[in-house]
């Protein structure tokens, strides 16, 4: 159907919609079920069958699996069978936490969904793109991403990035008017919108057409989203790490190996421990374990109103040394509201206004014609619901659209007024404009903007009688400073009547200047103080006056002493690069900036060696944002562009929840080097324990179905649940890590070797003293299997800070508590239930040898806090 053919009443007809109303929820619901959801075929996800079997790949696994089979024709069933058993075990360990992985991530993905404006059965809602149906009527603004193909039926200064399907890239102008030729080429449908493509100016109203698939992209690219596995830093180094540990443990188990045959142990015993060990301690889960703790984070911040869009951020988050910040919603309510006016010479406080309280030398009609024609050049709406005004659109313009329909002036449009034509803001020009029409054919070119960009253009300004007098340009500088030094966000406007076309924007009448203040959040000024108590500089960018931007960051504390600046956009203008680098840092307040200085502050501050969180909303954020290292969208006010570009969405727009997010970012760092430190000792433990024994040609302390269930049951829930510990009370004491910090640096790859050697001697200890005593090796390998379990379960506690065990309670982390106890649970099952005793080879312990196990396996945190409170 070539509908940009058709007239807009034509499309109505055939598609049962009038654009006025929208679609009916029985239209909705009959037409999702004939078409499906508004979605790209995606290529299919592994099965869970394929999920599974992927646990067993391996390549020690699959020896493990040929190495009980053998065992199995040996006539070692026992063996085979427990073997078998431990290793099903831990790959259902590893299913799961893929799975829980996978659907974290899938829920990440619905949340970060794009989003629409859609009109059905006469009201607006926000909706998930994916559930547009043909037919249905949908509001496009600047920034928006096309959620479909439609037939625009309304269009306001519509301008639209088609690159991704035609590759030109200057915007098409749109129209709503039908187009006579059929056969046009995509770029010609110059009344048509497509799905994917980018909303750069103006807004506009249209009827989608056509959705999911038989959209022209995906009919002409047919976009198969293939779902890559994309990585994150931390996992990469880990990946690294995990390999040269892998080439050590191999190496030891080898060198165990041979030193046991040299020392005339059998051949199959000495393989099959050698496979079991390395099974055992080689940390390949590694890198699925951070994907883990990355997503249980995640889950966690999205519980804090952060979604986070990419993984890497999250680590990122960490090495945080510099927050750039918007004002508005962000640092502030995103409330505004009118508090004056300023008119010939007067200030008005607005409840004043309300209460008809005027000074003498301002009339009604002048208070009305401002605020008329306020409403008029504006490019929000409102609604009431329960009784109060919710606005569609820029707070800003809102709030002045409010102060309209307060003071008695509801109509704006088809009453007595019709627009002609509207320009929309303009970051750059920080103004907009529009052109109305009066009674009697009487046109007004109406002008809204910073006062710095009206004022110039002013010539005359009205007195009470409606005669021009002259505009005295110096003192409405002064005016306009004077309301921003109380933190207002000054609005000028002014108008004049015009009969051609082109308009001259010069020689117009200034009308006032309006006085909105958006109040800071509550609980914002401490967030702001803890990120400076972490070594994090916060910056505020606005496109506020100096002034005003100056007296909230002094409200808040982002300016705090003398030697924090403020830099406008004009001075920013005039700097060279390296100008801009000496300075940056020294600079807490960006004010009057356009997005090419926000991209350019960013790149200051990177050259200086710091890591950005770069905050946004609108489109023209959307550049400094990818550019910084952590791109951070606003999840109320912020557009699809500036959703697409950032790593991470603040649902509530608020300053508190990125902090917050620092704060968690940080803690999912040290959890990881947490379980790491928490594994490899425990691996170093398993390895010294064995590798001593045999040079000191003592029997083996572990058989393979031990070693194998000490990994089953000290590595898989402790170490998951130490990632689950919450941020310790001075995380955001701290100053930020460095990005290229090493995993094992401040001193971890020492503790793990020391205490790993500790666990493993006092564990060899407990082998050497029982098998003396009682000359049983059975009765001295359960001792030695007992104590290097407890001795790493004591271990655990230990891990939870870096200074010490004591430093934290204990049940502080209710889920490592449970871990630690279903692990002695698990071992206390294969002591005492007689028919695993078989299995494992084990006896029962008396209240005497459990003295023995705790004492010894106490040991290593015991030394660790002797010699913490050596060095103090």
């Amino acid at each position: 159907m070539e509908w940009y053919k058709l007239p807009v009443n034509e499309v109505e007809r055939k598609l049962h919609v009038f654009h006025k109303r929208g679609l009916l929820q029985t239209q909705i619901d009959e037409r999702r079920k004939k078409y499906g959801e508004n979605l790209m075929q995606e290529a299919e996800r592994p099965s869970i069958l394929v999920l599974w079997m992927k646990q067993f790949q391996d390549f020690l696994v699959l020896i493990l699996f040929a190495a009980t089979f053998i065992a199995a024709i040996l006539g070692e069933y026992i063996d085979a069978t427990a073997i078998l058993l431990i290793v099903l075990l831990n790959g259902c360990i590893g299913f799961f936490q893929e799975r829980k992985a996978e659907r974290s991530l899938e829920q990440l993905k619905a949340l970060s969904a794009p989003e629409m404006r859609v009109l059905r059965n006469g009201e607006w809602k926000t909706v998930q793109a994916k559930e547009a149906v043909i037919g249905d009527v949908v509001a496009l603004r600047t920034g928006d991403r096309v959620p479909a193909d439609i037939r625009l039926v309304q269009v306001n200064a519509l301008q639209i990035d088609e690159a991704i399907l035609t590759g030109e890239s200057a915007p098409v102008h749109k129209q709503e008017t039908a187009l006579i030729r059929g056969g046009e080429e995509i770029h010609n449908q110059t009344n048509m919108a497509f799905k994917s493509t980018l909303v750069r100016k103006g807004n506009g109203v249209g009827i989608i057409v056509r959705t999911g698939m038989q959209t022209e992209i995906g009919q002409v690219a047919q976009l198969l989203e293939k779902t890559t596995v994309t990585t994150t830093p931390l996992e990469r180094k880990l990946a690294d790490l995990g390999k040269v540990l892998i080439y050590i443990v191999l190496a030891l188990t080898i060198l165990t190996v041979l030193i046991g045959l040299y020392d005339g142990k059998p051949m199959y015993d000495m393989f099959l421990i050698g496979i079991s060990l390395a099974v055992a301690v080689i940390p390949e889960g590694l890198p699925a374990i951070v994907t883990v703790t990355l997503s249980l984070g995640v889950q966690r911040m999205l519980r804090r109103k952060v979604l986070v869009r990419k993984l890497s951020s999250v680590e990122t988050l960490g090495c945080t040394s510099v927050i750039c910040t918007d004002k508005t919603g962000t640092i502030t309510e995103n409330k505004m509201v009118v508090k004056e006016l300023y008119m010939n010479g007067q200030y008005i406080v607005y409840d004043d206004l309300l209460q008809s309280n005027l000074p003498k030398n301002i009339s009604t009609n002048n208070v009305q014609q401002m605020l008329q024609f306020g409403a008029l050049c504006n490019e929000a709406n409102l609604q009431v619901k329960r009784g109060t005004y919710v606005v569609d659109g820029d707070p800003t313009d809102g709030a002045i659209l409010i102060a309209a329909r307060n003071y008695g002036i509801s109509y704006v449009e088809d009453e007595k007024y019709h627009k002609v034509t509207m320009e929309p803001f303009d970051v750059l020009k920080k103004r907009m404009h529009t052109i109305v029409e009066g009674e009697g054919g009487k046109r007004y070119f109406i002008m809204k903007g910073a006062p710095e960009e009206i004022i110039p253009r002013s010539r005359y300004q009205l007195d009470t009688n409606g005669r021009k007098f002259s505009a005295d340009n110096t003192r409405l500088q002064k005016a306009a400073e004077h309301m921003a030094e109380k933190a207002y966000r000054v609005i000028a406007i002014a108008m004049k009547e015009i009969k051609d076309s082109p308009v001259n924007e010069t020689d117009c009448i200034f009308l006032g200047m309006y006085g909105l203040f958006d109040p800071p959040r509550k609980g914002v000024k401490k967030a702001i103080a803890t990120c400076r108590n972490a070594g994090i500089q916060t910056v505020m960018i606005t496109g506020d006056h100096p002034l005003t931007a100056s007296a909230i960051a002094k409200e808040v504390g982002i300016v705090y002493d003398a030697h924090n600046e403020i830099l406008d956009g004009k001075a920013l203008e005039q700097m060279s690069d390296a100008t801009l680098q000496d300075v940056v840092t020294k600079v807490n307040v960006f004010a009057r900036v356009t997005p090419t200085h926000k991209l350019r502050i960013v790149e200051a501050f990177q050259a200086k060696g710091h890591i950005v969180a770069m905050t946004g909303d609108g489109v023209n954020d959307a550049p400094a944002i990818k550019q910084s290292n952590i791109g951070i969208s606003m999840g109320i006010t912020g557009t699809d562009v500036t959703k697409e570009a950032s790593s991470i969405v603040l649902m509530d727009d608020n300053f508190i929840t990125l902090q917050e997010a620092i704060k968690e970012g940080r803690n999912i760092y040290e959890n990881i080097r947490k379980f790491i430190r928490y594994l490899l000792t425990s691996n170093v433990g398993e390895i010294i324990l064995m590798l001593f024994a045999i040079l000191l040609s003592y029997p083996l302390p572990l058989i393979p179905v031990q070693i194998l269930w000490v990994n089953l049951v000290t590595d898989g829930l402790p170490a998951m649940a130490l990632s689950m510990d919450r941020p310790e009370k001075n995380v955001m004491d701290e100053k930020p890590r460095h990005p290229n910090e090493r995993i094992l640096s401040r001193g971890l790859g020492w503790k793990i070797i020391s205490r790993g050697l500790l666990i493993g001697l006092v564990s060899l200890i407990a082998f050497i003293a029982s098998y003396h005593m009682s000359n049983d090796i059975t009765y001295a390998r359960t001792i030695a299997f007992s104590t290097i379990i407890v001795a790493q379960l004591i271990h655990v506690f230990d891990c939870r800070n870096e200074r010490g065990i004591w430093t934290r309670s204990p049940f502080g982390n209710l889920y490592l508590v449970g871990a630690v106890l279903s692990s002695l649970i698990l071992l206390f099952v294969v002591l005492y239930v007689p028919f695993l005793q078989q299995i494992f080879q084990t006896v029962p312990l008396l209240k005497g040898d459990w003295g023995m196990i705790v004492l010894l396996g106490s040991v290593p945190t015991i030394v660790n806090i002797f010699t913490k409170h050596r060095k103090k």
